[in-house]
């Protein structure tokens, strides 16, 4: 089964590594991590700082602005067809 971390436990395991200066090694036996799995940790931190650890389930704000945006083309995708449909009805009953 795989395990889960929450947002501040990983950030406390990168903490130990950037600011009290132990190895990555020795975090991850201190906490029973892979040694790759807070390597990543660190590197993501690196990258995006608190950002990147958003927790489980949750996007990051650019993330879900996305997801919000590709939603509303579908909508409003789907709100064309509909209307062009009832432009095929009407057109019809004109005639």
């Amino acid at each position: 089964m795989r395990k889960t971390f929450d947002k501040e436990f990983k950030l406390e395991a990168v903490r130990m590594v950037k600011e009290d200066g132990k190895r990555v090694a020795e975090v991850a036996r201190e906490l029973d991590l892979a040694e790759q799995t807070l390597h990543n940790w660190v590197t993501k931190y690196n990258k995006e700082q608190e950002a990147g650890f958003v927790g489980s389930g949750n996007l990051k704000p650019e993330d879900q602005q996305a997801r919000e945006f590709q939603k509303r083309i579908r909508d409003l995708e789907e709100e064309n067809a509909i209307l062009k449909k009832a432009m095929g009805i009407f057109a019809k009953n004109q005639k």
